[in-house]
């Protein structure tokens, strides 16, 4: 009917006139159930919209286009302002009056007004049916920055989200900031999706480039070419998955699941590229003719197996199916973190009598009571299943009962058939890596991941761990017939359980060494801590650290810190993020901005963070750490020195750029000096009177120091067996999570008042974390751990200056440049011994 339209008849007015949004309303119903099926759900959505917008419009800022022939109402569109954003909503024309040009003049005229006010950025929402639309949009600038499923209306729809933008995209432009750290403020979440595919297309040409060479391959026009070509990939990455971890959104989350296939696809494109491994397999098969530096060859070597172990050599009906199989892993992976950061941070148990806090520290009831208070519960305490008051409940709450309940709720995290349930993606995951792996000739995923790790091979790795196993399980069921002789002594005829060993393990700790460790939290200021941490970082290693003002930050808790050496040269930049919030993922971690690296103006400083989930002060108190939180500090530190000190030329070879099983000895290492009489006079002060921490405290510390290793030793190993049981299957398999883990532990012998350290559900490090068949790296690295602070105390001094050069120039500035085992023993001059970590943790009698 367009062509029947005279479009002088057209006119378009500005002004809202009463009786406006109600027929707006009416042709939306009309349109969207006649045409799409919507249905009553959509009616009722768009009338409360539009109820909002008569509310909340401004005709001093807002706009509306209203689109009339003869006097009836055909077309229209609003915007609304949000400071320097536009949001374009409900665009809707008449069906016989599209073709007629009325969605260009429309749109024309939103942009003018666009114009016109200096808006820098304007939105929209539409969905996956609104294909004429969606054309106008994209015409006039708009790019598609969000999608996520919506069951909001009467049928399945797909929400798209279209931004467009008056400036540059800050993420692919050079940072323009102090010390070139990201702009976080002026990332807003649909710049990603742009970025990724901007940052992609790079990729792809910068590839195309090397393979359109003609000549023989070299180094520099090939390797280094290849090295170089994802550097805006990796900078646009490293921002989006630091964030989607430490400060995560629902938009975020969303982008989140898009993007997992997108970079999947691109990654295969790139490592299986016939062309692309041609050249480097050409490379690489003279590389004995090539004259390379150590850290050349490595990387060639690195870049080599890289391809081979994506799959390059494999036929295209493998490199087909492979493509399925790392799509759909990283779909899964997703999907199983943001399932548990959602079960933690829904769960719950509020307390209204305050009997029930009988035993619980003034601290964590008055953390719990802020907890509430900022949940909007007035009354009560709230308790959560973030570590810093799931762990203390555990050990102090007298009430049985509440312990269990609690208890459970932490090992049953995602495994309640419901919308966050893990089960079915574990079940995926394990059979898609064994699959994967046998596509690419090897025999179980462990062997496909070992293979590159100290340990090498499966049977390698499960030597060490039954060897510890045999030595800790008689030790802790030593701790536990201790606490049921306790338990025994109460007269409460009760039986040691699970919930019961936090508890119980304290009491006994108590009646054997007179020591309590909420004592010492007053001593644990996180501030004193930190600069405890620093003090030994400056003693070890000469480094100086300089709180930063006035450079971005992604968070407000967030601080910076400009980290240099003795003579002021400029190391790199440091980030801290301390406590738990609901967009934050549990645990502790270090992680990279930038990684270091040599260009030809000198070493780039790298940008590294710290993210912890440790106590929150309270209206009464400051920051107090336990003792355990005060040694993941220390922890995450060594990784952060590890990536701050490295002292490479290529990126991929920087820092923590090494196998799993020797990444944890800078970070372990670290924990050894955080409780040293020397460094604890540096920081253990009470937050109140600024007294030393009294030694015979600390004596009393480095008594209980080996209490309860057993318990912690098993609970770990445990899940480094399951964490093997599920990565040694063979393809084909079809596993039940929680029958497979039951099997596997009573396989083992675990003890029934001992869980894993990480059951099936939540095992986030294995099935969404990068640690799946490594989690045993963590004892495997405390047998190099245990045996480098020994090299320090056999010289008498642990900040032995001549061991510390050593330890930073052959581990912490080499990054992944040798081989580890070459490094560790250029270091120490031999191999590492098993003994010295049976001594640390107390268990050297049970072996024989």
């Amino acid at each position: 009917m367009a062509q029947l339209i005279n479009t002088n008849d057209l006119t378009i007015r500005t002004e809202l006139k009463t009786g406006d949004l109600g027929y707006v309303a009416y042709m939306h119903g009309k349109i969207y159930n006649t045409e799409l099926g919507y249905g009553f759900s959509f009616e009722r959505y768009v009338l409360e919209g539009l109820l909002e917008f008569s509310r909340q419009y401004d005709p001093q800022k807002d706009r509306v286009w209203i689109c009339e022939y003869k006097d009836r109402i055909v077309g229209f569109l609003m915007a609304l302002s949000r400071g320097k954003t536009l949001q374009l909503r409900y665009f809707i024309i008449e069906p016989e009056f599209r073709g007629a040009g009325l969605g260009k003049r429309l749109m024309d005229s939103f942009m003018a007004f666009m114009d016109e006010q200096q808006f820098e950025h304007a939105y929209l929402w539409t969905t996956n049916q609104q294909d004429t639309a969606v054309s106008l949009y994209l015409r006039h600038g708009f790019m598609l920055t969000e999608e996520k499923d919506s069951n909001a209306f009467d049928k399945p729809l797909t929400e798209k989200r279209y931004d467009l933008f008056r400036t540059p995209n800050p993420l692919l432009e050079p940072y323009d900031t102090p010390y070139g750290l990201p702009p976080f403020d002026r990332i807003t979440p649909a710049r990603y999706l742009p970025a990724f595919e901007a940052a992609m297309a790079e990729h792809r040409k910068n590839i195309a480039q090397i393979t359109s060479l003609q000549t023989p391959p070299s180094f520099a026009d090939t390797l280094e070419a290849f090295e170089k070509s994802a550097r805006l990939l990796r900078n646009v990455s490293a921002v989006f998955h630091n964030l989607t971890s430490a400060n995560t959104s629902p938009e975020l989350e969303n982008i989140s699941r898009q993007l997992a296939p997108m970079l999947a696809r691109h990654s295969d494109d790139i490592y299986l590229d016939a062309a692309l491994f041609n050249r480097l397999k050409a490379l690489y098969e003279r590389r004995d003719a090539l004259t390379l530096t150590g850290e050349q060859a490595k990387l060639l070597e690195k870049a080599y197996k890289d391809f081979v172990r994506s799959g390059a050599n494999l036929d295209a009906d493998k490199q087909t199916r492979l493509r399925e199989i790392n799509k759909q892993l990283s779909l899964l992976t997703v999907r199983f973190g943001q399932h548990l950061l959602a079960e933690t941070n829904h769960y719950e148990m509020m307390i209204t009598d305050e009997k029930d806090l009988a035993g619980l520290p003034g601290s964590l009831i008055e953390a719990a009571a802020l907890s509430a208070k900022a949940a909007g519960k007035e009354n009560g305490w709230r308790f959560t299943l973030h570590n810093s008051s799931v762990m203390p409940f555990l050990q102090y709450a007298d009430q049985r009962n509440l312990r269990q309940e609690i208890y459970e709720a932490y090992i049953n995290r995602c495994n309640h058939n419901d919308e966050r349930d893990n089960k079915e993606i574990v079940t995926q995951l394990a059979a898609l890596r064994a699959e994967k792996a046998a596509l690419l000739g090897y025999a179980s995923h462990a062997d496909f991941i070992l293979e590159e790790n100290m340990a090498k091979t499966p049977a390698k790795a499960n030597e060490l761990l039954q060897q510890l196993w045999h030595a800790a399980l008689p030790v802790a069921q030593q701790e536990a017939t201790e606490m049921q002789a306790l338990m025994n002594r109460e007269g409460k005829g009760e039986q040691l359980e699970a919930w019961d060993w936090f508890y119980y393990a304290d009491k006994v700790r108590k009646e054997k060494y007179a020591y309590d460790a909420e004592a010492l939290r007053p001593y644990f200021k996180l501030e004193n801590v930190r600069d405890g941490l620093f003090f030994t970082a400056q003693k070890l290693y000469g480094l100086h650290f300089q709180l930063l003002k006035d450079v971005p930050v992604y968070h407000e808790e967030v601080s910076a810190y400009e980290v240099k050496s003795e003579d002021g040269t400029l190391v790199g930049l440091l980030y801290l993020d301390f406590h738990p919030r609901n967009s934050k993922r549990g645990g502790a971690w270090m992680t990279s901005y930038r990684k270091q690296s040599t260009n030809a103006s000198g070493r780039v400083a790298p940008v590294i963070s710290i993210v912890c989930n440790f106590s929150r002060p309270t209206a009464t108190q400051p920051a107090l750490l336990t003792p355990d939180e005060a040694e993941t500090f220390f922890h995450e530190a060594g990784h952060a020195l590890h990536g701050l000190l490295s002292d490479v030329t290529y990126e991929t070879l920087s820092g923590t750029s090494v196998p799993r099983d020797f990444v944890e000895l800078p970070s372990q290492v670290m924990e050894h000096w955080a409780f040293e009489p020397e460094v604890l006079a540096q920081y253990a002060r009470h937050y109140e009177t600024g007294e030393l921490i009294p030694a015979a405290l600390v004596e009393k510390m480095k008594a209980a120091s080996k209490f309860n290793q057993g318990f912690a030793t098993v609970e770990y190993l445990a899940a480094s067996l399951l964490d093997m049981a599920y990565h040694t299957l063979p393809a084909g398999n079809n596993i039940v999570p929680l029958a497979l883990e039951k099997e596997q532990m009573d396989s083992i012998g675990l003890i029934p008042q001992i869980a894993p350290r990480y059951r099936s559900t939540y095992f986030q490090h294995i099935f969404a974390g990068g640690y799946s068949a490594g989690y045993y790296s963590y004892i495997w690295s405390e047998v190099l751990d245990s045996d480098a602070f020994a090299a320090f105390r056999e010289t008498g001094n642990i900040f032995d200056p001549a061991t510390a050069n050593a330890f930073r120039k052959n581990i912490l500035e080499k990054g992944g440049t040798e081989e580890p085992m070459d490094l560790y023993v250029a270091f120490r001059k031999r191999e590492p011994d098993v003994k010295y970590l049976l001594q640390h943790r107390g268990l050297e009698t049970s072996t024989h």
